[in-house]
């Protein structure tokens, strides 16, 4: 099979994927900034939101990670011309993946208390997070069922059902955030943090709403579960079981950032909000390449042509790198500007003001790793994307932190630790990526 990975074919997967993937982010950062300049508890509603976002984007990662697994297994089979054989799977895994998401809602309702005490949240803080967190967790099934079928999409090498579906629901929910955050005077109230969570609970159920019918209608994937279970559903959960703990690793990272960041006080739980939805955004925005690197991956390595993988690899490393660049300097040329959409507070602008930087001198490094990750995704590595982010959370992240929070660096010490975790994670897939594909591609440019 003939893989075409020209410029134009890579950005027609890419650009898509790039704004479907900054629908999350986009949420968050709206979360942010309108919650940021309300009227009354501006900074404890802005920790909340910060400190709560932290958890439930560590359940949708946790459990999101079935939009790589289904995705690569489909596109290694829409590489090998057997996609037939694959039509039932994706069905079997989303109801697998929305009765989890189910269990995960029943148990961390009753205890979202001692959930956000563990985040070392107090006071107004805490009853914020509290508010907050049992409204915006009903959205939490939707969300991962949205997530499975953007998997299945990007399987079959479309990209462009994703972002319209991202479009509308960030659309809904920037409205809904308005409107209910704010109110409008004689006919709606204005409902604060909790209207933030309704808009963003309505937003997700949109999009599932969508996601089915675009599925349903435009695709051979059917959703009727049907027995016994796929021959590849063992392949499929120990990909997602991989993902799991890797994931777990990845939230380890952050639980000790928020933490951390909470105990330092609420200036700077508001401030490490801000730095890191603008970190998290500008990491989707580069996932448009590590999409496509992810759906492409799959489909050469299924059609065993590594010459055209190893091309792909260093087209995706440089566009990748353009994109990081740009984005850190877009970040310098409207330094200022971009903490005060946020908040007006002097307090929290300071310690934004001093770790800014670091966020946006990541940028490019984050470029590399991602495209890197999301082509190993592709390829099913999951086992190696496990073991090497638990080495770099333990020996890196965790130590790093340590040494930097007890020289007094506080949000600085977090933003070093970030970085060093960032390059621990990216370079050795760089070099295995290239010390498994080059042989291989000489190899097969001989027969």
């Amino acid at each position: 099979m003939n893989v075409n990975i020209s410029f134009k074919n890579i950005n027609k997967l890419a650009i898509p994927a790039l704004i479907a993937g900054i629908a999350e982010p986009v949420l968050s950062i709206t979360d942010t900034a309108i919650i940021g300049n309300i009227d009354t508890n501006a900074t404890e509603s802005l920790a909340a939101v910060g400190i709560v976002g932290a958890f439930i984007s560590m359940l949708v990662w946790v459990f999101g990670q079935i939009r790589s697994a289904i995705s690569s297994i489909v596109s290694q089979y829409v590489g090998a011309n057997k996609i037939n054989d694959i039509k039932e799977l994706p069905a079997q895994a989303i109801a697998i993946i929305v009765f989890g998401s189910l269990i995960v809602l029943a148990i961390s309702y009753p205890f979202s208390r001692q959930i956000f005490q563990f985040y070392n949240a107090s006071g107004e803080i805490l009853e914020f997070c509290i508010t907050y967190f049992n409204i915006r967790i009903f959205g939490f099934p939707f969300a991962l069922f949205v997530f499975a079928i953007f998997g299945t999409f990007r399987g079959l090498q479309n990209t462009f059902y994703p972002m319209i579906i991202a479009i509308i629901g960030a659309s809904i929910n920037i409205i809904l955030d308005l409107i209910l955050v704010y109110g409008i005077e004689g006919f709606v109230p204005a409902m604060h943090i909790e209207g933030a969570a309704y808009a963003s609970v309505i937003a997700q159920v949109s999009m599932a709403v969508i996601s089915l019918y675009l599925l349903i209608k435009k695709t051979p994937i059917s959703l009727k579960v049907r027995l016994p279970f796929h021959a590849e559903i063992p392949r499929l959960l120990g990909m997602i079981g991989n993902l799991f703990i890797r994931t777990i690793a990845l939230n380890v990272a952050l639980y000790f950032a928020t933490s951390y960041a909470t105990g330092y006080g609420k200036e700077y739980i508001a401030a490490y909000t801000i730095s890191l939805n603008i970190w998290l955004l500008g990491a989707f925005m580069i996932d448009g390449y590590s999409s496509a690197g992810n759906i492409l991956s799959g489909k050469l390595l299924g059609a065993k042509d590594y010459k055209s993988l190893l091309d792909l690899s260093n087209k995706l490393f440089k566009y990748g790198l353009i994109v990081g660049v740009c984005i850190g300097l877009i970040g310098f040329l409207f330094y200022n500007f971009i903490g005060e959409i946020f908040t007006k507070e002097t307090a929290v602008l300071k310690q934004f003001y001093a770790v800014f930087w670091i966020v946006l001198i990541t940028q490019p490094i984050n470029a590399v790793t991602f495209i890197f990750d999301g082509m190993f995704k592709g390829m099913g590595e999951m086992k190696y994307l496990r073991n090497l982010l638990i080495l770099a959370t333990g020996f890196v992240f965790i130590p790093t932190l340590f040494f930097f929070d007890y020289l007094e660096y506080k949000l600085v010490a977090i933003w070093i630790a970030f970085t060093l975790w960032i390059i621990a994670r990216g370079l050795p897939l760089v070099f295995k990526f290239r010390n498994k594909f080059i042989p291989l591609a000489e190899n097969s440019s001989k027969i």
